[in-house]
């Protein structure tokens, strides 16, 4: 079987209070996926379920070495999923609310791209 790949999705996601790497790398999944519907890996590709999709999911983010991987897949609601995490995004000087359990000023970017595939016989 050949992997192809079927669709390429990309997002953003920011967490403006709490400095939570992972907040904004499952925010930048959600923001990836949030407008678009796959109709064609059934009508196309010829899959029975959503989870014979294989979702690769690649993010980069300030401090990936934080990041909980489990709590950002959890974002993608089908498919055999895997995530790589690597150094990225950005850092952008806030201002820290004692209210909102800050830690510091920052507030984190992350970027996201999602991909799906379908295989295939060749």
């Amino acid at each position: 079987m050949a992997r192809k790949r079927f669709i390429i999705e990309m997002g953003m996601g920011i967490d403006q209070h709490g400095q939570d790497p992972t907040v904004a790398a499952a925010r930048a999944v959600r923001n990836a996926i949030a407008n678009n519907a796959l109709p064609g890996v059934w009508e196309v590709a010829g899959l029975s379920h959503p989870n014979e999709m294989i979702v690769e999911v690649q993010v980069a983010v300030p401090y990936p070495e934080q990041v909980r991987q489990e709590e950002v897949l959890a974002v993608l609601p089908f498919g055999r999923k895997s995530l790589s995490v690597e150094v990225g995004g950005m850092v952008v000087q806030g201002k820290a609310i004692p209210e909102l359990d800050d830690k510091n000023d920052e507030m984190l970017i992350a970027v996201a791209a999602v991909t799906v595939l379908v295989e295939n016989e060749e």
